[in-house]
């Protein structure tokens, strides 16, 4: 792909977005492909280092604060007229209980989504203090009491101290699940805007 073929795609791709924003990063990498091709390579080589059009919007789209989008996008062109106002502020009991209850939703399905983080971590912290301690207790009721019961205790503990292993990997992912589902929520809006 040549220089200004990729240049236009991109501006066409980012198009939303706040026209000075949109213009910074196109001059950045318009230098960055005539760093590539001053340093010896092809303008089809250059471009293809960088990466695609839509990697690189992606990349773009996510280092612009959202509230620098939506300021873009929801931007007053016009002065409301009056009776437009009057409207707004007869209509604020209906609109503001929407927007209460819109806000507390997603805040209720975020403290879901980490409520069962927690409860997978406690379920891998339960079946390891159960591992552990059914071990010395394996060994101490094999020692004391008689030797099969001990055995059996001390084989049902290594077994969850297996599963404890498979409980702790599946904790990191839903907690890494937790953090990055929430941002790519809000990338997916910040794109579709």
């Amino acid at each position: 792909m040549k220089k200004k073929a990729f240049l236009s795609a991109l501006e066409k791709r980012l198009s939303g977005l706040p026209r000075q924003d949109v213009e910074e990063r196109l001059n950045f990498y318009s230098e960055m492909i005539d760093d590539r091709m001053e340093d010896g390579k092809s303008e089809e080589e250059a471009v293809s280092e960088i990466g695609t059009v839509d990697e690189v919007a992606a990349q773009i789209v996510a280092d612009i604060p959202f509230s620098k989008i939506a300021k873009e996008k929801f931007a007053h062109k016009r002065q409301l007229h009056t009776w437009e106002i009057v409207l707004l502020i007869l209509g604020a009991p209906v609109w503001f209980s929407l927007l209460v209850a819109a806000f507390s939703i997603i805040l209720s399905l975020y403290v879901v989504l980490w409520s069962l983080v927690i409860a997978v971590w406690a379920v891998f912290a339960s079946v390891g203090v159960c591992a552990v301690c059914g071990i010395f207790a394996g060994i101490i009721f094999a020692a004391t009491k008689g030797g099969f019961f001990g055995i059996a205790i001390i084989g049902l503990s290594v077994i969850c101290a297996g599963l404890a292993i498979f409980l702790y990997i599946g904790s990191v992912a839903a907690t890494k699940g937790a953090v990055i589902l929430p941002k790519k929520i809000i990338r997916a809006i910040k794109c579709s805007l």
